[in-house]
């Protein structure tokens, strides 16, 4: 059975590298903005994670939610803090954000086989 967390942190990895090796300084900037937007700061970094969780929910990114999944597990959040955060997504995106929805939830689950 295919590990879809090995699988989607090897591909991020991989093309980030490629991508980071052109060395474009604008590419680079968004890069480090994104990396010390979720840092602790007057959010700290939970809060900043569901934010993050929910804005990609909305705007239907997968890559965007998976990140967000696993930052979250990481941190120690609940299946059901990440739960009520989807659920904020699902009302505020629509119904489209449902197929978005399953595929978080499948990444969760594979999160947790993984521990």
């Amino acid at each position: 059975m295919p590990n879809i967390v090995e699988e989607f942190n090897d591909y991020r990895e991989r093309m980030n590298d490629k991508i980071l090796s052109d060395n474009n300084k604008v590419i680079k900037r968004i890069f480090n903005l994104d990396t010390n937007a979720y840092l602790e700061g007057a959010l700290d970094i939970k809060t900043k994670e569901l934010l993050g969780l929910v804005a990609s929910a909305v705007l239907r990114c997968d890559d965007c939610v998976k990140y967000h999944l696993e930052t979250s597990y990481r941190e120690g959040l609940t299946k059901e803090e990440v739960v009520e955060a989807l659920s904020i997504a699902t009302l505020v995106g629509g119904t489209i954000v449902i197929p978005h929805l399953r595929r978080a939830y499948e990444f969760w689950d594979a999160l947790e086989q993984q521990g």
